[in-house]
């Protein structure tokens, strides 16, 4: 399959050597010397785009536009995530995007969504979500913390909204964000009580698990049309 990257740093790099490994060509290598009208639908049967918040809508936009499957990964764009919607339908388009990549994480999606619904019948437990990120990661905060916090919120009816800040409020979902050197993502879960904790954990060991999962998701939309996500690949709901 012939893929172009946007966006080529670190996850870009790691994309790339995944890919290769599977067999797949790397048409384009979109930064910021190399534009993005380089890749068309001619040359380009997937791009994936892993790149900065402020770029991303843009970039997607361009490949909706113009006959490109896209699969997104970048985060922070999401206030526009409506009119990606509208943009799609009206192009008929592909548009693949997930907070994060990492199988392992969306099986964690799944999971929360799960205990969520379970605890929403205690409300003696009260639940706040932690991340922490490598100190490179700009958006806070993660995608995944808000998937997550998102996932509760539909089912603690208690949680009005989700804040990035310690709260006292309890209509408040409190999400604290760290950065730090050298972490490749860990989130958790908490629902604490006078009597007893209780938590989830994922944290990632390196950047692999991203880009394997960001190569499938490419696979999958080949021939597809729509939006898409990761339940949609692993077919969990």
């Amino acid at each position: 399959m012939n893929i172009s990257l946007i966006g080529y740093g670190k996850m870009g790099k790691t994309i790339e050597q995944i890919a290769l490994e599977r067999k797949h060509n790397i048409i384009s290598r979109i930064d910021l010397d190399t534009p993005i009208s380089t890749i068309t639908a001619d040359n380009t049967q997937v791009a994936i785009e892993f790149s900065q918040p402020e770029a991303a809508f843009n970039n997607i936009k361009y490949c909706l536009e113009n006959g490109i499957p896209i699969v997104c990964g970048t985060t922070g764009w999401l206030a526009r995530q409506a009119e990606v919607h509208e943009i799609c339908k009206h192009n008929k388009g592909t548009f693949f995007y997930s907070s994060n990549y990492s199988l392992g994480v969306n099986i964690f999606f799944h999971i929360n969504k799960i205990l969520a619904k379970i605890m929403a019948k205690y409300n003696v437990y009260d639940v706040n979500i932690e991340e922490i990120h490598h100190t490179e990661k700009k958006d806070a905060p993660s995608g995944t913390a808000i998937t997550l916090a998102q996932g509760i919120l539909h089912h603690q009816t208690q949680k009005e909204n989700w804040v990035n800040q310690p709260t006292k409020n309890p209509h408040d979902l409190e999400i604290i964000s760290k950065r730090e050197p050298d972490v490749a993502g860990t989130h958790i879960i908490s629902y604490n009580s006078e009597e007893d904790l209780i938590q989830i954990t994922h944290q990632a060991h390196s950047r692999k698990g991203f880009a394997l999962g960001a190569v499938l998701a490419a696979e999958f939309v080949k021939d597809k049309k729509g939006m898409l996500g990761m339940e949609d690949l692993l077919d969990l709901e």
